[in-house]
């Protein structure tokens, strides 16, 4: 059942929808969407990427993760960054910050989510799960 709110259209509290809502959205997991149709995850989608279905489940990620792809911004910011590409446990991937010596994060790494929401940047903040200089010892 929909009720209206101004002129936006929301669903009733306690069925399944798409749609994420921020003020319900906890600082220490983050929500994404799966697909009730093909089961596909994804993260901040309106539609399913793979059968364009609009029937989105919300679920909370346990919050671990692999990176995929890491580099280092210079821009905007007084000391270096790194920008992560993160695939998570439940298959979908999401951009962030992994903590530490971005020299030290590499593709493969695995990682476990620190903070949902970064308070300056708005983009998850992730810690590694093994240690930095694995390699050099």
């Amino acid at each position: 059942m929909y009720h209206h709110s101004g002129s936006v259209a929301q669903q009733t509290a306690g069925s399944s929808t798409g749609l994420l809502d921020p003020r319900g959205q906890d600082t220490d997991a983050i929500l994404f969407q799966r697909c009730t149709w093909c089961g596909t995850a994804m993260f901040h989608r309106l539609l399913c990427p793979v059968c364009r279905g609009s029937d989105l489940r919300t679920e909370r990620s346990e919050g671990t993760g692999t990176v995929r792809h890491s580099t280092v911004v210079h821009r905007n910011t007084p000391a270096a960054r790194n920008v992560s590409m993160v695939e998570m446990a439940e298959g979908f991937v999401v951009r962030g910050r992994v903590m530490g010596p971005p020299i030290g994060i590499h593709s493969g790494d695995r990682v476990r989510l620190s903070t949902a929401k970064d308070p300056v940047r708005g983009e998850p903040v992730f810690q590694l799960l093994d240690e930095p200089y694995r390699a050099w010892s």
